[in-house]
C-alpha cells in the first residue's frame, strides 16, 4: 500500500535528483577535512544564512547541542521558551554541556525583551548561575513564525546583557517563505543557526550548524567528542546541496496545502483547529471525542492508508510535505470526516 504520511515533514523520501547526486558525489574523509562535497554544502549553507562558516552534522539535535557547547561554559544557564524543541525533545544540554536550562512560559512560545530581561540573573550576588545563551526557534514547533521585529527584539535584549543568540532553524526556510523574506533577514538576529535539511527539504539525513569561523571550529572539535565524524559524508551532503538549491521555493506549496487542510478540518463537527498557528505546514487541532476514540485514531487512519501521529499535549496534528499532494489532502480530509461521523 502507498501510504499518505502526515506524521512529520521529516518522513519525506529523497528525490530522484538526490539519489543520482549520491551516486556521483566526489567524496573524501570529512574528519580529515578533505570531503569536497561536504565542504561545498557547508559553504553553500553558510552563504545562504549570512554566516562565515558551516558544519555538517548528523541531526538537528546534534547541531543545537553543539551550539550550546560552543557558546557556554559548564555551570552557565541558557534561556529558552518552554515549548522549544531544545526543551521538549532534546534532553541533552545538562548532560553534554553541564548547563542549567531556564525554561520560560511565553505567549505562543515566543521570547520577548521583557522576558529575557527578567530571566537574566544579577551577576553581583555571585550565587546563581551566569546567563550564557539565549535560544530562539523560528519557525516554531507550534506552527507559528516569529516576525522580523520579534527576532530583533530578542536579539537586542540578549546583546544588552552580552549574551549570544542561537537560532534553532530546523524549519528556518519555512519561516522565510511564510514571511516572504530572504532568510538572511532572519539570521542577522542570531550569532549561530542550525538548519535542518531533512525537515521539509527532503534530504535523507543531516543538518548544518552555521556561525563565525571561530565558533564553528569549537563546534567541529565538539562534534568529534560526540562521535559525529562521518568520514565519507559527501554521499549525504550531496542531497543537502540539492535540498538548499531546489527544495526551498516549493515549501510554499506545503503551506498552502496546510491552510487548505486546516480550513476543511475546522468545518467538521467536533474538530477545532488552531487556525492562528497555521503559519507554515503544521496543522494542530483538537477533537471533541472520548479518550478511547482519540487514542484509536492513528490506527483507524492507518487502515485507510494514512499515517498520523498520536495525541500530544491534548492536540493532534497533520504535517504536509513534499510527498503529500492536494489530492492526498482531499483524501485525508474525506477519510477523517467519515471516521468522525461514525462516532456520532
Amino acid at each position: 500500500m502507498n501510504y499518505i504520511d502526515l506524521r512529520s515533514d521529516s518522513v519525506t523520501q529523497p528525490t530522484q535528483e538526490m539519489r543520482d547526486a549520491m551516486y556521483t558525489a566526489p567524496v573524501g574523509d570529512d574528519v580529515f577535512g578533505d570531503d569536497p562535497t561536504v565542504k561545498n554544502l557547508e559553504k553553500l549553507c553558510a552563504a545562504k544564512v549570512g554566516k562565515e562558516a558551516g558544519l555538517f552534522v548528523a541531526s538537528g539535535t546534534m547541531g543545537n547541542q553543539l551550539a550550546v557547547m560552543a557558546h557556554t561554559v559548564r555551570g552557565d544557564e541558557i534561556i529558552v521558551s518552554s515549548g522549544a524543541h531544545l526543551v521538549q525533545h532534546e534532553a541533552s544540554a545538562a548532560v553534554l554541556s553541564g548547563v542549567m536550562v531556564k525554561v520560560l512560559e511565553c505567549k505562543d512560545d515566543i521570547l520577548t525583551a521583557a522576558i529575557i530581561e527578567k530571566a537574566c540573573r544579577p551577576s553581583a550576588d555571585g550565587l546563581g548561575p551566569r546567563a550564557g545563551l539565549v535560544c530562539v526557534e523560528n519557525a516554531l514547533s507550534n506552527g507559528k513564525v516569529m516576525s522580523l521585529a520579534q527576532m530583533k527584539e530578542c536579539y537586542d535584549a540578549a546583546k544588552k546583557h552580552g549574551l549570544p543568540v542561537h537560532l534553532d532553524g530546523a524549519r528556518l526556510f519555512n519561516a522565510a517563505v511564510a514571511l516572504d523574506t530572504d532568510v538572511k533577514q532572519l539570521t542577522q538576529y542570531c550569532d549561530s543557526v542550525m538548519v535542518c535539511l531533512s525537515k521539509g527539504l527532503c534530504a535523507p539525513v543531516g543538518s548544518v550548524l552555521c556561525g563565525s569561523r571561530e565558533f564553528i571550529e569549537k563546534a567541529r572539535k565538539n562534534r568529534q567528542l560526540m562521535g559525529g565524524g562521518m568520514r565519507q559524508a559527501g554521499l549525504l551532503a550531496a542531497c543537502g546541496i540539492i535540498a538548499l538549491d531546489r527544495m526551498v521555493d516549493r515549501l510554499k506549496e506545503d503551506h498552502e496545502n496546510a491552510k487548505y487542510m486546516a480550513g476543511r478540518l475546522n468545518k467538521m463537527k467536533g474538530v477545532k483547529v488552531l487556525m492562528d498557528n497555521v503559519d507554515i505546514n503544521l496543522v494542530f487541532f483538537k477533537v471533541d471525542r472520548p479518550r478511547e476514540f482519540i487514542a484509536a485514531l492513528p490506527g483507524r487512519m492507518l487502515e485507510k492508508g494514512i499515517k498520523m501521529a498520536g495525541e500530544e499535549g491534548g492536540l493532534l496534528r497533520f504535517i504536509t510535505n513534499n510527498d503529500v499532494s492536494r489530492a492526498d489532502v482531499e483524501k485525508v480530509c474525506d477519510v477523517f470526516e467519515a471516521i468522525m461521523k461514525e462516532s456520532v
